[in-house]
């Protein structure tokens, strides 16, 4: 039986932004093989697999091209408006997940869609020669979040728009990933990011969510601001409302539907 699939543009208010991501619904549990094979398929930085729950969640799962991962906000996001797109909940309804990192859920706001996530601020770190050599310039400040991500703070936002990171050796090294950051230039936006994560098969993440559970809490305290616009500027690029609240921070931003189709390898 052909499964439906579609491919969500996230944190994107146009088609070609943002972080896209491939939906996936399934009507029963399928092989781990099965959907890391799908992803490596798809090759994007994440393909989500969605499957109806009797309590009227969904159960969600996210893979890399090359792994399983514990969180992804815009796979989240895309499978939120997945749901609603396809009908299997009501425009006011909240889509609820159960996932790897607990319930998350997602709401719409007006033209947005919120997502509910877990808050990891970045603790302290001193491995700043490993940082350097990844990186080519030494950060002004260096943290460690969730998933052993390298949170790093650089003079400004030229700075990150110009880091080119050594990712071989980043890949080498005990981190899942590396974010850079620094505030905007942009009286729009209050800081500006990119991600960098080829241990898990993505050279740079176009918008990562789960970056921001880290970066809001950090900007929030040091801006003294409790919400903040955020603006990763990747190539494709992508925004993002950041609201922390407490131990959880919530994501917002809009989503695109690029493709509709059907995956015809069954498992």
């Amino acid at each position: 039986m052909p499964i439906p699939l579609l491919q969500i543009d996230a944190f994107a208010a146009e088609p070609f932004s943002g972080n896209p991501a491939a939906v996936c619904l399934l009507n029963r549990p399928a092989p781990d093989e099965w959907m890391q094979s799908l992803a490596m398929e798809t090759n994007l930085s994440e393909t989500a697999f969605i499957e109806p729950r009797s309590d009227g969640a969904f159960s969600l799962r996210w893979f890399t091209p090359t792994v399983e991962v514990d969180l992804c906000g815009h796979a989240t996001l895309a499978a939120a408006h997945a749901a609603w797109e396809w009908d299997l909940k009501r425009g006011d309804e909240p889509a609820r997940f159960h996932t790897r990192s607990g319930e998350l859920v997602c709401r719409r706001d007006d033209e947005l869609i919120a997502l509910d996530l877990p808050a990891h601020p970045p603790k302290e770190y001193d491995n700043f020669d490993a940082a350097e050599r990844v990186l080519g310039v030494r950060p002004k400040w260096l943290g460690i979040g969730a998933q052993q991500k390298l949170i790093a703070l650089l003079e400004d936002e030229s700075a990150v728009r110009t880091a080119s990171p050594d990712l071989r050796l980043l890949k080498s090294l005990p981190y899942q990933g590396c974010v850079i950051t620094a505030p905007s230039d942009d009286d729009r936006f209050d800081f500006v990011s990119r991600f960098f994560a080829p241990a898990v098969g993505v050279d740079e993440d176009p918008v990562c969510g789960s970056a921001h559970c880290a970066l809001g809490p950090y900007w929030a305290e040091r801006l003294g601001k409790s919400e903040l616009l955020a603006h990763q500027i990747s190539a494709r690029g992508g925004v993002l409302r950041v609201r922390p609240k407490g131990s959880r921070v919530e994501l917002a931003g809009r989503a695109v539907t690029i493709l509709r189709g059907e995956v015809l390898a069954d498992y």
